[in-house]
Order: C-alpha cells, then sequence, then structure tokens
C-alpha cells in the first residue's frame, strides 16, 4: 500500500494525495475532505485504515460510472454545501455535488501557477474551455484583463463565484458563452487578440453536427488561437489524451501555427505535479508565437 503524499506547499490545501494507478485508486484532499475515485465499482476498505483520522470526510465515486455520477458518502461530516480550498494562495469553490468534477482539476495545478507567473498588469488572457474559471483566476490576480469561454452558464456563473472570492470584481473581466471554435473565429473577424491563451478541450466533444476530437483535431483549434495570439505571446497547449505521445501532439501544434501563417519561437514541455508522476495522460506545452 503506498503511503499519502503531503499538501505540496503551506499554500495549498487541495491536491491528489494518493494515486495508485496500477491499483486504480486515487485519493483527492480537498482542505481534509476526502474524494476518492475507484476503478472498481466496490469501495476500498483500506482506505479507513488509511485515514488515520486525517479527513474529516470521505466520499467515494467509481470511474466505471457515468462521468455525471454525484460521489457516494462514506463516513465522516457530511458535505451539503460549497466550501473554499486554497491552491498557491489563490480561493476556488468545490462542490461535491457537481458530478463530472468537484471544481478544479488537480492535476493542472503547475499550470495554473504557471500561467500566474507569465501574465503581466494589463495583459489581455484567454481561457478557452474554461470550466470553473480556476486559470482565469490565476490570470486575473496577476493583473490581467480576462476573458473566459466555456459552453454552460453554469460554469460560468462559478467563474465569477471564484473570482468575487479572491476579491476580484467580475465587471473588470468578460465572459463568453458558447462554442470556442466560433468564438475564436469571431475574435479573428473582430481584431481583437491576446497575450496569452489557454487550450484545454475535452478529449471529445460534440456541437451539433460537429464532433471534436484531441487526437484528430488540436491542430484546427490552435490554428485558430494562434490567429489571435499577440507577437511574442503565448498559448498554453493541454490535451488529456493517451492516444498521442509528446512528439504527436508537439507535432499537432507546430502544424496549427504554421497554418495560421505564425511561427513558433519557443516550447516548453510542462510537467503534470510531482504525485501523478506513475501517468502520463496529460500532455502539456507552453509554446511561445511570433
Amino acid at each position: 500500500m503506498k503511503k499519502l503524499t503531503p499538501a505540496p506547499n503551506p499554500q495549498t490545501n487541495a491536491w491528489r494525495t494518493y494515486h495508485d494507478a496500477r491499483a486504480g485508486v486515487w485519493i483527492d484532499s480537498f482542505d481534509g475532505r476526502w474524494l476518492v475515485q475507484t476503478r472498481d465499482s466496490v469501495f476500498p476498505n483500506f482506505i479507513k485504515t488509511l485515514n488515520q483520522g486525517l479527513a474529516s470526510s470521505v466520499y467515494w465515486k467509481a470511474r466505471d460510472k457515468s462521468a455525471s455520477t454525484t460521489p457516494k458518502y462514506i463516513f465522516g461530516r457530511k458535505v451539503s454545501d460549497r466550501f473554499l480550498v486554497r491552491e498557491n494562495g489563490a480561493t476556488f469553490s468545490i462542490d461535491f455535488s457537481a458530478g463530472y468534477s468537484s471544481g478544479i482539476f488537480l492535476d493542472q495545478r503547475l499550470n495554473r501557477r504557471m500561467v500566474g507567473n507569465s501574465v503581466q498588469q494589463g495583459q489581455r488572457f484567454l481561457n478557452t474551455f474554461a470550466y470553473t474559471g480556476a486559470f482565469s483566476v490565476m490570470a486575473a490576480k496577476a493583473g490581467a484583463e480576462t476573458t473566459t469561454l466555456d459552453l454552460s452558464k453554469n460554469y460560468l456563473n462559478w467563474t465569477w463565484e471564484n473570482f468575487r472570492a479572491n476579491g476580484l470584481d467580475p465587471k473588470d473581466h468578460f465572459g463568453c458563452k458558447g462554442d470556442t471554435f466560433e468564438w475564436l473565429k469571431k475574435f479573428a473577424k473582430q481584431g481583437r487578440t491576446f497575450h496569452g491563451i489557454v487550450l484545454d478541450p475535452p478529449t471529445f466533444s460534440r456541437m451539433g453536427k460537429k464532433t471534436f476530437s484531441t487526437d484528430r483535431d488540436y491542430a484546427s483549434l490552435v490554428k485558430l488561437a494562434a490567429a489571435v495570439t499577440e507577437p511574442g505571446g503565448w498559448i498554453l497547449c493541454c490535451a488529456n489524451t493517451q492516444g498521442m505521445n509528446h512528439r504527436q501532439f508537439e507535432a499537432q501544434i507546430q502544424q496549427g501555427i504554421k497554418s495560421a501563417r505564425r511561427q513558433v519561437i519557443g516550447v516548453k514541455k510542462l510537467e503534470m505535479p510531482p504525485e501523478f508522476n506513475e501517468d502520463d495522460y496529460l500532455k502539456s506545452l507552453r509554446v511561445d508565437v511570433g
């Protein structure tokens, strides 16, 4: 049985505390509230021994069920409302009843820190497929003017909740509901550009009669993003996929930027947080565009 991973720093109380991909058991700790995920459809009883009073609440969901399944209460104090956690000094709202994810993807922690360290006061930042806007929060805290895109009005509202939790006024920023591909085309027609862009699409999605697959269509997404990137700006390209290796992923990115008649002036591979070191599903590259 593996050991628990401690919190990565004093400014963070939400992280992957247990990661065993071979056994198919993962535990995310949200300020002492554990969310256990398993490959099997049976709760692993060793978690109760592993806990030893460390978690105030334990919830569980099996990954083989529907992605929207609400976690099941196991023991401890019941979590009935949203609550706040901290990550690298930022505050995020978590909801165990939300289904697919609880509010932030913990494997993106270092990428969110990179965004916060990369933007400068007054720069324009675009967060696509934004979910609850965690990347936007980091950019806004650093002084950027942010634009947040998502298909869901509920997630945009959650984004503004996260902004307010960090003392940020949503009125100083932009939110756009709808398809990222269509918005990128619209921004290009308007001549609207950004100093930093995050591309973190779902592995597969459907919008009307159109479909998007990360493994097949990432280059077309990068082409649209490159068209609205300031010269000298950057794109954080992420893909949650086992279907491509890092070399293939970078090739798609290079193809997309070349198709936009732009130039790659720098590429940096970004790693997942160390507690995820058994897996290689999340590919992340920061690409500087000329």
